[in-house]
C-alpha cells in the first residue's frame, strides 16, 4: 500500500522544463549593462600562485603551474593543449606600482599609451622602471578576448602581458596586422576577431631563471556567424569604454615574477 502510495505521488511530480530558462531570459538582471561588471583575467598560474599550493586557501583542485587560469570562474585550462582565443580589442598602458611589501596589490595610477610616464624613470638593478617616489612602472598589453571555456561556450577576458611577454604580445599583434585577405577591391586587412588563435604556455628560461610563457599561433577564421557578433560586439564596448578593468598583481600573467 505504502509502495502505491509513493509511486501516485512521484507520478505527480511535474518534470522540470530547461525552455523555461529561455523564456524568462535575463529576468532579474534589471538595468545591468556592461559598466556593470568585471571582466576576468586569463593568466598563468606561476610556482607562487596560490592556486597551485595545496595550503592555501585560494587553491584550485588540479592546478600546475604553467596551466590557464580564470580569475572569475577558477575555471583551470591544461597550458600544453591550450585554449582557442580570438582576440577583440587591444589597450596598452603603463601601470604604477607600489613593490608588493608595501602596496595594496592595486595600481597607484595608471597611464594611456601616449603618456611619457617613463621618461621620468630610471632604470635600477633589477630592471625596473623606477620613478622618483619609488613606486615602477610596467608597460602592460592588454588582450581583450573571446575563449572558449571547458563547457565549450565563448566567453570574454582579458590577457593582460607584460616583463618578458611584451614581446609575445608584440608577435601576435602581428600576426593580426600581417593578416591579409583578397576582397572585391583587392587585398585588405580584416578585423583582429575574424580569426582564431590557439594560446598555450612553454617553459622559458635565461640566466636569471625560469617560468611559463604564451605560445601564440593562429588557427583559421571564425566560422560561426553568431559567435563572431560575439566578438564584434565586445570589440565595441572596450572600444567605448563600458568594459571595466580591476587590475590587480595577482592578476597578472606569471611573468610578474619572471626575470626581466
Amino acid at each position: 500500500m505504502a509502495n502505491a502510495v509513493k509511486k501516485k505521488e512521484e507520478s505527480n511530480v511535474v518534470a522540470f522544463d530547461p525552455s523555461m530558462f529561455e523564456a524568462d531570459a535575463s529576468d532579474g538582471i534589471g538595468q545591468l549593462s556592461q559598466e556593470d561588471l568585471a571582466i576576468p583575467f586569463l593568466r598563468i598560474l606561476s610556482d607562487t600562485s596560490p592556486q597551485v599550493k595545496k595550503r592555501d586557501p585560494e587553491y584550485v583542485e588540479g592546478a600546475e603551474v604553467g596551466m590557464l587560469f580564470n580569475t572569475l570562474t577558477r575555471e583551470i585550462y591544461d597550458g600544453e593543449k591550450g585554449v582557442q582565443a580570438i582576440p577583440c580589442s587591444y589597450v596598452r598602458q603603463y601601470i604604477e606600482w607600489m613593490d608588493r611589501d608595501k602596496g595594496t596589490g592595486a595600481p597607484v595610477n595608471i597611464y594611456p599609451s601616449d603618456s611619457n610616464i617613463l621618461s621620468q624613470t630610471t632604470r635600477d638593478d633589477q630592471k625596473k622602471d623606477r620613478l622618483p617616489n619609488g613606486n615602477y612602472i610596467e608597460d602592460t598589453a592588454n588582450h581583450f578576448v573571446l575563449y572558449k571555456n571547458n563547457q565549450g561556450t565563448w566567453e570574454q577576458a582579458l590577457v593582460a602581458m607584460k616583463s618578458t611577454q611584451r614581446k609575445k604580445s608584440k608577435r601576435w599583434n602581428s600576426l593580426i596586422v600581417g593578416l591579409k585577405l583578397k576582397g572585391a577591391k583587392g587585398l585588405f586587412t580584416p578585423p583582429s576577431y575574424s580569426h582564431v588563435y590557439t594560446m598555450k604556455t612553454v617553459a622559458e628560461s635565461n640566466q636569471l631563471g625560469t617560468w611559463f610563457g604564451w605560445d601564440i599561433s593562429r588557427l583559421g577564421p571564425v566560422e560561426d556567424q553568431d559567435i563572431y557578433q560575439q566578438a564584434k560586439a565586445f570589440s565595441a564596448s572596450v572600444a567605448a569604454g563600458d568594459v571595466k578593468v580591476k587590475h590587480e598583481e595577482d592578476n597578472l600573467d606569471n611573468t610578474e615574477q619572471a626575470p626581466y
